[in-house]
């Protein structure tokens, strides 16, 4: 006879672009610093630079659009930007049905972002996300980010939980192969206009729709 499928025990989930709805603004974030320094972004920028860390982004512009602010300013004024527009965020369709279900099931969660942390927090209290005793984890508090398995890893750990007794959901292929190289059942859930991601060997992906309960419909035979 065979056995049951194993059942994760913790669910992590990424932040931008996943649970929130905030890719595009922290694209006009961006597109308002660099209209003040009259910089134009080259087509398909935005896209490519999906699941980043903004260290990694900043890169990015110096390389092809020539800027020349030093990294640490160009966090500071980035990240009060797009504080400015929090009122545009929105949870992602899918999402609230995706955490009643592992609340439903006992089953903790954490949330694991490239973002700073100034402002994951602001997004999640924007969107009612945080909870009393919940995990959360910012590039701020490991040493690499995604794509690096760090901020997984340490997400785990203050769960207490095993990394293959964790399933991570992501909408980017950077941060799936985060999931992937903690050793982690890894789930691919790009938005619904994005299928130009191509996500790492191994994570297993939803083909995602506008009402998003397919991610729902598949942690309920996980947990």
């Amino acid at each position: 006879m065979n056995s049951a499928p194993k059942k994760i025990r913790a669910v992590l989930f990424d932040m931008d672009g996943t649970l929130v709805d905030s890719e595009a603004t922290h694209f006009r974030a961006m597109q308002d610093l660099l209209d003040e320094q009259d910089l134009t972004l080259p087509p398909g920028f935005d896209e490519a630079c999906t699941g980043m860390t903004i260290g990694a982004v900043h890169e990015r512009l110096v390389d092809q659009c020539g800027m020349t602010m030093e990294l640490p300013v160009f966090v500071e004024r980035k990240n009060g930007r797009f504080i400015a527009r929090l009122a545009e965020l929105r949870r992602r369709h899918g999402a609230s049905e995706a955490l009643a279900v592992l609340a439903k099931a006992g089953v903790p969660h954490a949330i694991v972002s490239n973002s700073e942390r100034p402002v994951m927090d602001a997004s999640l209290a924007m969107l009612g996300l945080i909870e009393p005793g919940g995990v959360t984890v910012s590039r701020n508090e490991v040493e690499h980010g995604k794509p690096a398995p760090d901020p997984y890893l340490r997400a785990a750990a203050l769960l207490g939980v095993a990394p293959e007794d964790c399933a991570v959901v992501e909408d980017s292929a950077p941060g799936a192969a985060a999931g992937l190289a903690a050793g982690m059942l890894t789930i691919g859930w790009p938005e619904p206009h994005r299928d130009d991601i191509v996500f790492p060997a191994g994570a297993q992906v939803l083909a995602a729709t506008e009402q998003g309960g397919e991610l729902a419909e598949l942690l309920r035979t996980l947990v």
